[in-house]
């Protein structure tokens, strides 16, 4: 091996963990302000709350450069958590996009300066229409400050960059405070699981918090059949449906019992057809409610290595059936 190889693994080394040294250092310098930003929430961040909560339209972001970027983030939190919300860039604001903010709205401007001279025409325009204006800074003297409702002040805190320029300790801070303001929001609407899927649709997570009730099988395509039913007519209810299954119900309609391919196997014989059903069947079948999530479902027929459940209601009813394919289908996995 040469010299210079011998040299060069030491050197790649010491860069690794320089590198290292800095990402913690970094990683510190934004903790240490989320601390900071934690501990300096007032009543400032109430009034914030009550202020979007209070709105009839929608809660409209806005932001330059990097905090433009946060500001689009911190939008599309809150339009996802039931809080209606749009990012407006102040720049295209003056030329035309005022337009897109209503008497109806709040303007939520972010700026680590407060004194962002594109923020003219917009602020301006929050004024003279009695807009709601919530200001996120680290400048308490400033214009934006001075102009807003509400000022949510971000604490001093050095930014994480060496040369003290870059914004990163401060837009660390921006998105916490942002999504502590769409989660208050959220937990003050009561938003659930449910309404997290309806604007979620096409995501892994929609998919995740889908119910039974979404995917099952209902009324005629339910098979079920009464203990008194004979055997040759349940087998040809089982493959018309095609399941490989099916439930078993009193005359009260609950649900007493299931027939699946393995019973058939297990009882087959010349008499096998004469039998009624209450003969064959097995007692407590595995069921599931038509709220659970259908991730509970497939683990359930995971665990007990089945292929479907039949979903009954708080009585004991059959009211849908669901098949591990319908949760492949879904996406669920």
């Amino acid at each position: 091996m040469s010299d210079f190889l011998v040299a060069e693994k030491p050197a790649r080394e010491a860069t690794r963990s320089a590198d290292l040294v800095v990402a913690k250092r970094v990683i510190r310098a934004e903790i240490a302000g989320l601390e900071s930003l934690a501990e300096a929430l007032d009543g400032a961040f109430e009034a914030a709350v009550d202020t979007c909560s209070a709105v009839r339209g929608r809660i409209v972001v806005t932001g330059l450069g990097k905090s433009g970027h946060i500001a689009r983030k911190i939008a599309a939190t809150l339009a996802s958590t039931g809080t209606p919300a749009q990012f407006v860039h102040p720049v295209e604001a003056s030329h035309g996009d005022l337009g897109m903010i209503g008497s109806g709205d709040s303007i939520l401007a972010l700026s680590n300066s407060g004194e962002t001279t594109e923020f003219a025409d917009i602020v301006a325009y929050s004024r003279r229409c009695n807009i709601p204006l919530i200001a996120i800074t680290a400048g308490a003297r400033s214009t934006l400050a001075a102009a807003a409702d509400v000022v949510l002040l971000l604490p001093e805190a050095a930014e994480a960059c060496p040369m003290g320029l870059a914004p990163t300790t401060s837009t660390t801070m921006m998105v916490g405070l942002g999504d502590a303001l769409a989660l208050a929001l959220l937990e003050r609407k009561g938003f659930s699981s449910a309404d997290f899927r309806r604007f979620h649709p096409g995501g892994r997570l929609g998919r995740k918090l889908l119910r039974v009730r979404d995917i099952m099988h209902r009324e005629d395509d339910v098979p079920l059949v009464s203990p008194g039913t004979l055997m040759s007519e349940a087998i040809l209810v089982m493959t018309a449906k095609s399941f490989g299954c099916v439930g078993v119900c009193a005359p009260d309609g609950r649900l007493v019992g299931v027939i699946t391919d393995g019973d058939l196997r297990r009882h087959m014989g010349n008499s096998l057809l004469r039998h009624a059903v209450g003969a064959v069947m097995h007692e407590h079948p595995k069921t599931i409610a038509a709220t659970a999530l259908a991730a509970d479902a497939l683990g359930t027929m995971n665990r007990f290595a089945i292929t479907s459940l039949f979903v009954i209601d708080e009585t004991g009813r059959p009211i849908g059936f669901l098949h591990m394919h319908d949760c492949l289908r879904a996406g669920i996995a």
